[in-house]
């Protein structure tokens, strides 16, 4: 019985090797690339990656733009203030609050979505539309919307970052729809 059960089980061991044999059959062995089969059947590789350089990544700080409202840069560095840890999902709301109170608009926006943020300012606010398509190239005091399904994303651009209900120094992974600024009257 004990050799029946050993056979058996050198029997099936050897099965599953060569499965895994036939399974990989037609790949490379390399020592550099990854070889694999894509879902439709075709062969792949990949670069293997031996050294991680743990170099940062590093923006270029925000320029002050003169010709902005100075008031917009006071409304980052409340919104700074103001700030959490993380994020509270109520980016437009912290920006109209710091907008408010640094006084460059003198009434609170009606609208509920931060997509709608970019009209409603240019509409009853006097902001302009900026020629900027990068974020990391806004002007302090900045305000960047962005298109994330209906509702949106906004924030404010600081010195080393953006600011909304939170603070972050990273890109924001959402589509720029727009850049807004308010020119000194």
């Amino acid at each position: 019985m004990r050799r029946l059960l050993l056979l058996v089980f050198i029997v099936g061991f050897g099965l599953s090797l060569s499965a895994i044999e036939v399974r990989s059959e037609g790949l490379a062995s390399s020592k550099t690339r990854f070889y694999y089969r894509t879902p439709q059947g075709y062969p792949g590789s990949a670069r293997i990656i031996r050294h991680y350089w743990n170099v940062p990544v590093v923006h270029p700080d925000a320029q002050v733009d003169v010709r902005l409202d100075p008031r917009l840069r006071r409304a980052a560095t409340i919104a700074q203030e103001r700030a959490n840890a993380s994020s509270r999902s109520r980016c437009w709301r912290s920006v109209k609050e710091a907008l408010l109170a640094s006084g460059v608009i003198n009434s609170y926006p009606k609208t509920n979505y931060a997509s709608e943020a970019g009209d409603e300012l240019v509409r009853n606010y006097g902001f302009k539309r900026l020629p900027v398509r990068d974020q990391f190239a806004a002007p302090i005091g900045a305000v960047l919307v962005f298109g994330h399904g209906a509702t949106g994303h906004v924030v404010i651009r600081t010195k080393t970052g953006f600011v909304s209900d939170y603070w972050t120094k990273n890109r924001c992974k959402y589509p720029l729809v727009a850049v807004y600024g308010k020119y000194s009257s």
